[in-house]
């Protein structure tokens, strides 16, 4: 039996605001165990929360960014649910009236565009987290997270792969950081994704039951966990049993997912009006300020770069998928004009060296201004690229400039035809079987003596001089 995929996405993106949503606390990731918290957070009786403008700012701006309809007014509700890290035994959230609505991104899916929807984009409080000890068993709550503000961006059911929820999770993460309204830090939990997944045969219009899949915290683990859940669903089914909707932890280290509890419906946790919040009305101006204060997004700078630098539409996807390595090849191609050569060592030696040492390009020790130097040095002939290899390497290692690494290394290309003439002349001299061979016609010889040349001056030759020189010397 064929089956379709059906595949939606739940991701939770906190916000670079300095304080929480509801109160004046510090946001700041690391702190000591609930150094970050107040009467507010903490749940205490009696507290009013106070909604931190700049949230509903920097939500405005992922909604517009996603093609999203912003609601004209929009309103608090209280999500009821009981656990240890949830001090008021609720979280404030949007439920009846979110944000933002019907919005949508645009994947690239075997060479055609295909528009993912997304439902909603609604502004919540993040819950505290628990601590448990490897080596007792005890477990310790830390309410610094709690109140952190975050969005949740709900998608339409329109992922048909895993492949596919992989890609469009990667477009929300750019979109997000480019806005600079939140890190993307999967791994600090900034960043978070679940999925719903479910299968159906080919042909049946009705959706089948789905699981939906928590503790990934990274792309990689997002679909493989969704290769594996789509895997044991037609197992299941194939074999005569059935799927049970519920929530699935991925366990990374066995590539596995695991049961975790039966799947909570909108009831389960009695949505109602939050009485303390006042609804949020958005007006036409509000919405057009922060449409001005939009940045280039990912999809329309990869369309420039393709455009104004004329570069392959592959580069220009691997470039702009980080803001600042775009902001980095963009610094380069202002100040030596060879956006191709730049895409290439940026490409090629800076992302390899960084991704050696997982270090991030904001860190990287080869500034643009000393890439630029160095494919300028190569443009005028100063050195050739096989040079710029060993240059480049230095760079990484020591941050030094390329002017600064040639002259301590005297690694100036020899361009000078009579001193490359006279070389030559001593290699054919030396050579006189090999000469007499390439003059009978035996061409393939030419390599020979191109490379005995570069062997003589130790790389330095101006392979263009070489081959010009050597193509009028030895036909005698």
């Amino acid at each position: 039996m064929e089956f379709e995929t059906i595949i939606g996405l739940e991701v939770h993106a906190q916000l670079l605001t300095d304080t929480k949503i509801f109160c004046n606390c510090s946001t700041k990731f690391g702190g000591s165990p609930n150094s970050h918290t107040c009467p507010l957070c903490l749940g205490m009786p009696g507290v009013l929360p106070v909604l931190n403008k700049k949230v509903v700012e920097y939500a405005m701006k992922m909604s517009l960014a996603t093609n999203s309809n912003i609601n004209k007014s929009c309103s608090f509700a209280r999500k009821n649910y009981f656990y240890p890290d949830l001090p008021k035994g609720y979280q404030i959230s949007q439920y009846a009236y979110p944000l933002s609505e019907h919005g949508y991104i645009l994947l690239d899916v075997e060479g055609e565009q295909k528009k993912i929807g997304i439902t909603r984009i609604h502004m919540e409080e993040d819950a505290g987290k628990l601590v448990h000890d490897e080596h007792n068993p005890s477990s310790y709550v830390d309410l610094n997270r709690a109140g952190v503000p975050l969005i949740e961006i709900v998608s339409e059911p329109d992922m048909r792969s895993p492949a596919e929820a992989a890609d469009y999770l990667k477009r929300l993460h750019e979109i997000l950081v480019y806005l600079e309204i939140c890190d993307g830090n999967m791994e600090e939990g900034s960043f978070r994704c679940d999925a719903n997944v479910s299968i159906r045969p080919l042909g049946q219009k009705e959706f089948g039951t789905r699981t939906e899949l928590k503790n990934m915290n990274s792309f990689r683990n997002v679909q493989r966990a969704l290769e594996y859940e789509v895997k044991r669903q037609q197992y299941l089914v194939e074999n005569g049993g059935t799927v049970v909707q519920e929530t699935r932890l991925w366990d990374d280290a066995q590539g596995v997912t695991n049961s975790m509890r039966s799947k909570e419906e909108a009831h389960d946790y009695r949505y109602f009006p939050d009485p303390d919040l006042v609804p949020v009305i958005v007006d036409d101006a509000w919405i057009e300020k922060i449409r001005k204060e939009l940045p280039e997004l990912p999809l329309a700078r990869r369309q420039r770069f393709v455009s104004d630098y004329q570069i392959p539409a592959y580069d220009a996807s691997v470039l702009t998928a980080d803001k600042a390595l775009a902001d980095y090849f963009e610094e380069v191609v202002k100040l030596c004009s060879k956006p191709k050569a730049a895409s290439n060592w940026v490409m090629g030696d800076v992302l390899r060296f960084l991704n050696e040492e997982k270090r991030d390009i904001r860190n990287c020790p080869i500034t643009a201004q000393a890439l630029a130097e160095m494919i300028s040095l190569i443009e005028d002939g100063t050195i050739s690229g096989k040079m710029a290899k060993d240059i480049i390497d230095e760079m990484y290692k020591t941050g030094k400039s390329p002017r600064v690494i040639i002259a301590e290394k005297g690694m100036v290309q020899i361009t000078d035809e009579s001193a490359l003439a006279k070389t030559i002349q001593t290699i054919m001299d030396a050579n006189p079987n090999q000469l007499k061979d390439y003059r009978s016609g035996k061409e393939k010889l030419f390599g020979f003596f191109v490379g005995q040349v570069m062997k003589a001056t130790q790389g330095k030759a101006n392979p263009q001089k070489v081959n010009e020189l050597l193509k009028k010397m030895l036909v005698g």
